[in-house]
């Protein structure tokens, strides 16, 4: 029987073997060029709010990983940058930091090295209030992601099958957490009926995390060595189809666009449909593990560079102007979308 920790090591070794494409549609938006846009660079600014502190980019390292030493090393170097760039970072599943002191100090990292940033908690909805208090304990969170994983439980062969009354326990942490409640997909989006649904329970901030980035169904099928899940791995909604169903449902709904976010013009297309906040997790990893911390780093000195280029280009001072902007939809998103 293998051990959590041994699952949290191959799935990043499976993450990094990965090879099924997957298309997040943000192609399919399109932005209208400004040639006159009358603005200087130096004016252009990125700063937000969020979960109520002020960051300096729209832009956060999303749930990774924890709970072994090599994790440890992984939140470090992500913690560091996103403190360098005062960005908001989400610690992987604390699900097996709970009774283990050890794998706790892999999340507690986070917290040390960010400072008074911004640290997002992060368990499955399945957990009970008592679970979810420790956890946001363990890392002094300001908010706490609660995780929908069922399509990756089902796949992975030591998976839940049990999955009846999470709603009502996402209501029951909502009314009872004293910070912020996350609810967040890891991979296969958020359709409208689920955002309403969760809105009326309470939650006020949905990270969809559509198709088009990590695919725990290629993940958990690439460990299991009895079944063959690769007639579903296309699985999922697009991340660009989750974020037009959810991002105007309620004035006070906060979206969290994530799910294959790669580059500078995948933020602002999710800043400009609406979203709040943005999430990189898949891409960032792949380069810390595969190039180091300089070159992670670059990417998003890059990345946030090139958003505020973008937001001269569209014409836009600061963040809450991006949702002025009138974008069109083509191709298979609007054939989607109609």
């Amino acid at each position: 029987m293998k051990t959590r920790r041994d699952r949290k090591k191959e799935h990043i070794d499976f993450f990094l073997k990965t090879t099924h494409e997957q298309n997040t549609l943000f192609e399919d938006i399109y932005l209208e060029h400004n040639a006159i846009p009358e603005l200087n660079f130096e004016e252009i600014d990125t700063l937000t709010y969020f979960v109520g502190k002020r960051v300096d980019y729209p832009i956060m390292i999303n749930a990774i990983t924890g709970g072994t030493e090599f994790s440890r090393e992984i939140n470090r170097y992500l913690s560091d940058i996103a403190y360098k760039f005062n960005i908001p970072i989400a610690v992987g599943s604390q699900t097996i930091g709970l009774d283990d002191a050890e794998s706790a100090e892999s999340f507690r990292v986070v917290r040390d090295t960010v400072k008074d940033g911004v640290v997002i908690a992060n368990l499955s909805a399945n957990m009970n209030l008592s679970q979810v208090k420790k956890a946001i304990e363990m890392i002094e969170a300001d908010a706490v992601q609660l995780h929908l994983n069922v399509v990756q439980e089902l796949v992975m062969k030591e998976g839940d099958r049990e999955f009846r009354g999470i709603l009502n326990n996402i209501g029951n942490i909502v009314e009872n957490t004293h910070i912020p409640v996350i609810v967040k997909e890891v991979g296969f989006g958020i359709s409208k009926d689920v955002a309403l649904r969760l809105y009326d329970v309470g939650v006020r901030y949905i990270d969809i995390s559509g198709k088009g980035g990590t695919n725990f169904i290629e993940i958990e099928g690439r460990r299991s060595e009895e079944k063959d899940f690769s007639d579903i791995y296309s699985w999922g909604i697009p991340t660009a189809l989750s974020l037009l169903q959810c991002v105007d449902l309620k004035d006070d709904l906060n979206i969290i666009s994530s799910g294959g976010i790669g580059d500078s013009q995948d933020v602002i297309k999710s800043l400009c449909i609406g979203a709040k906040m943005v999430g990189i997790s898949g891409k960032i990893l792949r380069i810390l593990l595969e190039e180091g911390y300089d070159s992670a780093y670059n990417y998003v000195d890059e990345m946030t560079y090139k958003l505020k280029i973008l937001m001269l280009l569209l014409g836009k001072k600061d963040v809450s102007q991006l949702k002025e902007v009138p974008y069109k939809i083509k191709g298979e998103l609007k054939e989607l979308i109609e």
